[in-house]
């Protein structure tokens, strides 16, 4: 049986063409899967980039039906998607910034972000975050960006008894060091397995710094992207441990 295995997905989001995000999508949900990938998580608003002035427009019921290739690909390959999304939960309510669960047996999830960055209130609302995943011995904790920068947030994860938190996000050069340090922190303060998927390229004007990394729940790095473009990063956990790996994506 194969080790379990967690991704990030570091993808290039064209801004507001959908139709070519999901393409997208599909090509690292394959790779991943041929990779032995049981969980591959997409950067914050992947399928749109992060575009607020184009969020309202872009928004979805979570069941829409928009997202049905993801999830049937999801099922075929066994492998559960968290992708995302800006999201309504009813038809006049307000616009949230959604990771949404596509699971490997067809299940829908919904995470909402709870805590939005400065300047994000003129096109968002807060979410109400979501429930974790269960995978095999593995509960999963998801985050969307700004979460974490709250440690009350990965502290109630832990508390909930995450084995591996699960950030998709935004992160600039700028933002990078004190970014990831609180990350690598959680993992070390709270012996958890530490995901981020950041963007690989640019996306809402902002220069992604790429570089998605998996720390271990005693906080060592086990892979990152060397920079931007378009990368799996790996971990996957046998009896002997956890091992990293960067696999490159390339879209047909």
């Amino acid at each position: 049986m194969t080790a379990p295995a967690f991704a990030a997905a570091q993808s290039i989001s064209i801004a507001g063409d959908v139709r070519a995000n999901l393409s997208c999508h599909q090509r690292f949900m394959q790779v991943a899967a041929e990779q032995g990938v049981q969980l591959l998580v997409f950067p914050e608003l992947s399928l749109t980039g992060y575009e607020r002035g184009l969020a309202a427009d872009l928004a979805i019921l979570p069941e829409d039906a928009v997202l049905q290739p993801l999830r049937d690909l999801a099922r075929e390959l066994g492998l559960t998607a968290v992708v995302g999304m800006p999201i309504r939960l009813s038809v006049d309510g307000p616009v949230l910034i959604g990771a949404l669960v596509l699971g490997a047996d067809g299940a829908l999830g919904v995470y909402s972000k709870q805590h939005l960055h400065p300047g994000e209130e003129i096109a968002f609302a807060p979410g109400q975050g979501g429930s974790m995943l269960a995978m095999g011995c593995d509960c999963i904790a998801l985050a969307v960006c700004a979460d974490f920068s709250h440690a009350s947030h990965a502290a109630a994860a832990a508390g909930r008894g995450a084995t591996l938190y699960a950030a998709g996000v935004l992160i600039t050069e700028g933002g990078y060091v004190p970014d990831t340090t609180l990350l690598q922190g959680y993992a070390t303060q709270h012996a958890m397995t530490v995901l981020m998927a950041n963007h690989g390229g640019a996306t809402g004007g902002w220069e992604s710094a790429g570089r998605s990394a998996i720390w271990g729940p005693d906080g060592a790095l086990l892979a990152a992207a060397p920079g931007t473009g378009e990368l799996l990063v790996i971990a996957r956990r046998d009896a002997n441990g956890w091992e990293g790996q960067v696999v490159p994506v390339a879209m047909g």
